[in-house]
């Protein structure tokens, strides 16, 4: 499938990192919309959505309106059986559009760590997965499965690390997206939220060089596959 694809990016460093050129090596025109500017609101269904991640609840629109006009495009997405994916508040807010709880989980999950395929997951996009490749953690969140969807990965602090519904829509808790290379922008931006976890800074950005690569490696298959399988002809 090819066509467009717009990115809801909510803050700069938290980007497609090795999605993009996965998108236009398939001829996807790549598109950014930057939600603290209000360019969600004026956005039609592209052929593909992705909705980054960013350090506010999926529930707090009272607070940070801009979620309203995110979670309209979502469901419209969703509705049209459009190709989406939601990656960490992205996948927040597909499950809260699909009529999901979202709410603060038991614990801070902030670092590099495997995750653990479910039976379905062992069959999905996710595969590449399952040898235990490390992913990059970085939530305080989570949300109860939504109905209709088919969960894929877990680990011992949030059961709900990755679903599916149907094959165009892919909900990832972690970040799928990073190989660790731009880890300085993240320690730096989530500094205040490091330090209140009580996070080991050196610790991190030591494991974001080791761990790094084979996250890529993992990740960029994974996100293939996923691609791989999307509707040859826009919805």
């Amino acid at each position: 499938m090819t066509g467009t694809a717009i990115a809801i990016r909510h803050v700069a460093f938290e980007g497609l990192g090795t999605i993009e050129p996965l998108l236009r090596a398939r001829g996807y025109e790549v598109k950014i919309a930057d939600a603290c500017a209000g360019a969600v609101a004026t956005l039609m269904p592209p052929d593909l959505l992705i909705v980054l991640g960013g350090p506010i609840g999926a529930y707090e629109d009272a607070v940070y309106p801009l979620l309203a006009d995110e979670l309209r495009l979502i469901e419209t997405q969703m509705s049209r059986a459009a190709p989406i994916l939601g990656i960490c508040l992205g996948a927040q807010l597909m499950a809260r559009a699909l009529g999901a709880r979202v709410y603060p989980g038991p614990q801070k999950e902030i670092g590099w760590s495997a995750i653990t395929l479910t039976s379905e997951g062992e069959s999905s996009p996710l595969a590449p997965y399952r040898d235990g490749a490390p992913v990059l953690h970085w939530h305080g969140d989570t949300f109860d499965l939504p109905a209709g969807a088919t969960r894929l990965a877990s680990t011992s602090i949030t059961t709900n690390q990755a679903y599916s519904i149907g094959t165009t829509a892919l909900g990832l808790q972690f970040h799928g997206e990073c190989d660790g290379r731009d880890i300085e922008h993240w320690l730096v931006g989530h500094a205040a939220e490091l330090a209140s976890a009580r996070i080991d800074v050196p610790a991190l950005r030591a494991a974001s060089k080791t761990e790094g690569p084979r996250a890529k490696a993992a990740g960029m298959a994974a996100l293939s596959r996923w691609l791989d399988q999307l509707p040859k002809e826009p919805t």
